[in-house]
């Protein structure tokens, strides 16, 4: 997010007391639609929650495959319940399947925010990292740079997302199927045959993208 307050506070609320029901319920496909691609991009999605998360920003958050906050930058939670409505893009389904069922209807059912350490120790965001806004800026470009060639091979990196995405949608065997497909593929690769015989020349791999 823009600024050092937010990382999104979601929806306007405002905007959406004024159109129809029909408007809303549109919204709200559109919404899970875009997050939905997010989550299955090949590029891996980093959410970095410079502010507080809640709501539609959380929901935005959860659809990112890492989640790394900065310390004591804001609290983090789904708290729709005070306006009558539940969180509707994505939220039931994603924070249970962070943080397990119970856990999630507790959390949205009281509307309550947590802290970004109660957060971690739930399994929310993988981690927190200390620092001023812009430095805090500068740590995650860093930790996102080792996910890139020449330091990764990068359709390693998306397939083992896909494999993880999808394959979590699956039934085990046809998730197992999936896996060795994409596996597959990647034997075929430059960056495979440049990574094992790096292994084997006990040297540093120096990856293409290829």
């Amino acid at each position: 997010g823009k600024g050092e307050k937010f990382f999104s506070a979601g929806a306007n609320i405002g905007m959406l007391n004024q159109v129809t029901p029909e408007f809303k319920y549109m919204f709200c496909l559109h919404a899970n639609e875009t997050l939905s691609r997010l989550e299955q991009t090949p590029k891996l999605v980093i959410a970095a929650l410079n502010g507080h998360c809640v709501g539609g920003g959380l929901e935005i958050a959860m659809a990112a495959d890492i989640r790394i906050a900065r310390k004591d930058a804001g609290k983090i939670g789904l708290p729709e319940v005070a306006l009558g409505v539940l969180p509707g893009t994505g939220g039931t389904q994603r924070l249970a399947r962070l943080v397990g069922k119970s856990r999630a209807i507790e959390m949205m059912a009281t509307g309550k925010t947590v802290s970004y350490e109660q957060a971690l120790e739930w399994g929310m965001i993988n981690d927190l990292l200390e620092g001023s806004a812009a430095e805090f800026r500068e740590q995650i470009l860093d930790y996102a740079r080792q996910f890139c060639s020449p330091n990764k091979a990068p359709m390693a990196v998306g397939h083992i997302k896909r494999s993880v995405q999808t394959g979590a949608e699956l039934p085990l065997q046809d998730a197992l199927a999936l896996e060795r497909e994409l596996q597959s593929l990647l034997f075929k690769s430059d960056d495979a045959k440049e990574g094992l015989a790096a292994y084997n020349e006990k040297r540093v791999a120096r990856f293409k993208n290829k």
